[in-house]
């Protein structure tokens, strides 16, 4: 009885501290890249390089879709506005594209913010807390749960190109 007990509770345990899984991910409130057949859902900070290796990445796989949300981390004083700044365009892939190259780095301020755009971060943010996402990137691929830019994990889950 008292094992079953244990067992039990660390059942529960573990299932508080697990991150949610992405069926309840609001994916409308993504930005969609690609539409290849397997499906990557990713959180990512504009300023981090492992972010941006991946983005490179991403860019060479045809065979995948990626829905992309943003966690900016408070260590990169600049990624909360490059965000707003592309939730703001009306070709949120494309200004993501520009913005994760590296090309806007050097813009002091960023022009046309939009009331949407900064609403949409914050719903982003709000489903990477409760996903417990607390670290970029993180990729959910095929059910498993990937942090950090593992070549090789991120190749394992989703097969050959």
């Amino acid at each position: 009885m008292r094992t079953a007990v244990i067992l039990m509770i660390l059942a529960v345990v573990i299932f508080v501290q697990a991150p949610a899984g992405a069926a309840d991910l609001d994916l409308g409130k993504s930005i969609t890249i690609g539409n290849g057949p397997k499906t990557v859902i990713e959180f990512t900070d504009p300023d981090c390089p492992f972010c941006r290796k991946a983005s490179k990445y991403f860019e060479s796989r045809r065979d995948v879709t990626r829905h992309v949300f943003f966690f900016p981390l408070p260590r990169h004083l600049k990624a909360k506005e490059k965000v707003q700044y592309i939730l703001s365009q009306p070709d949120r892939a494309g200004a993501y594209q520009e913005v994760m190259s590296g090309r806007m780095d050097s813009i002091g301020k960023f022009e046309r913010i939009t009331h949407r755009g900064i609403k949409l971060q914050e719903e982003q943010l709000e489903i990477a807390k409760r996903h417990k996402i607390d670290s970029t990137p993180t990729f959910m691929i095929n059910g498993r749960i990937i942090e950090g830019f593992d070549l090789k994990r991120i190749e394992e889950a989703l097969g050959q190109k």
